[in-house]
């Protein structure tokens, strides 16, 4: 049985699977970024790669919670091809459009050009 996330609850489920809407096992979930305006849980950080791990974004809209899982609502491959950064970086504000236009959402700064996201 799945469930809506409750947003606010969501670091809660760090270092859970993370999965693609056809359940193919994705990574694991680092951490959230919000949007800055709204605090509210817009981006998870999940982790990739055994090698050489590195993070990839991927947005937290439509996603649902399991046992034991968080399910995105974008596929395997859209999400390991996203704009990534290593495990201990953050997200640098110039790479944030990026972000946004790999999964096609619109992009724009706060009315005095603050970034959008923030790491929680």
């Amino acid at each position: 049985m799945t469930a809506e996330i409750a947003m606010a609850d969501i670091r809660e489920w760090r270092g859970q699977p993370v999965v693609d809407e056809k359940d193919h096992r994705i990574g694991t979930l680092e951490s959230v970024y919000v949007e800055t305006a709204s605090d509210r849980p817009f981006f998870a950080t999940v982790t990739v790669g055994t090698l050489r791990p590195r993070l990839v974004f991927v947005p937290l809209d439509g996603a649902v919670v399991g046992p034991g899982y968080l399910r995105v609502a974008f596929p395997k491959a859209l999400v390991k091809q996203a704009p990534s950064i290593g495990v201990d970086d953050v997200l640098p504000a110039e790479e944030e459009p990026a972000v946004f236009a790999h999964y096609e959402l619109a992009y724009a700064t706060g009315a005095g050009g603050e970034r959008r996201l923030a790491r929680r």
